[in-house]
C-alpha cells in the first residue's frame, strides 16, 4: 500500500518489485531493480526514506527515515531508524541500526546485532553483538554479500515478472 504524507507520495522505479503487502508512506524513493518483500514498512515522516538500486528489504523489516545505498541486503525483521547503510552491505536478520548510525560500504551487520545511535561501522567490517563490536571482514564474507545481493535481484525480478496480470 502506498499513501501520501505532507503532500509527498512514494516514488517507485518501474523495474522494482514491491510486494502488495508492503506499506510505504510519504517521501519514500525505491530505485531500479530494488525489491520490497511482504510486510515491510517504509515510513518517511521527518526524513526521506531511500532504497537504492538493486537493494532488497526482506519481510517484517521497518525503515524509518532510513537511507540504504545500492546493492544492500536487509534481512528479515530488521529495524533501520534514521540511519544510513552504504553500498554493498548486508544487514542480518533481527538486527537494528539506530538513529544517526552509519554502516559504511562493504560491511555486514550480523544477525541480532545492535548498531548504537551515532555509531559508525567502518568500511569492510563485520558488526556483531549488542552493542556492536567490529572486526575486518574475510574474503569469504565479502563474497557472501555479493552472492546474497545477486540472488535477491534475480528473485525480485522473477516475482515482478510472474506477478504481471494481463
Amino acid at each position: 500500500m502506498k499513501r501520501p504524507l505532507d503532500g509527498q507520495m512514494p516514488t517507485i522505479a518501474e523495474s522494482a518489485f514491491v510486494s502488495e503487502q508492503s506499506y510505504l508512506v510519504g517521501d519514500v524513493m525505491v530505485d531500479e531493480r530494488a525489491s520490497l518483500w511482504p510486510f515491510t514498512c517504509l515510513r518517511a515522516d521527518g526524513a526521506t526514506t531511500v532504497v537504492g538500486r538493486e537493494t532488497n528489504v526482506q519481510e517484517f523489516t521497518m525503515l524509518h527515515g532510513a537511507v540504504l545505498g545500492d546493492e544492500v541486503t536487509v534481512g528479515h525483521s530488521v529495524v533501520v531508524d534514521y540511519a544510513t547503510v552504504e553500498d554493498h552491505s548486508l544487514v542480518g536478520m533481527q538486527s537494528a541500526v539506530l538513529r544517526g548510525a552509519t554502516v559504511e560500504s562493504n560491511c555486514i551487520v550480523a544477525a541480532g546485532a545492535i548498531v548504537l545511535q551515532d555509531q559508525t561501522i567502518p568500511e569492510g567490517h563485520l558488526a556483531y553483538g549488542t552493542p556492536a563490536k567490529t572486526k575486518p571482514l574475510t574474503d569469504d564474507q565479502l563474497d557472501e554479500i555479493s552472492r546474497v545481493h545477486e540472488h535477491y535481484v534475480e528473485l525480485g525480478q522473477q516475482y515482478k515478472q510472474d506477478g504481471q496480470f494481463e
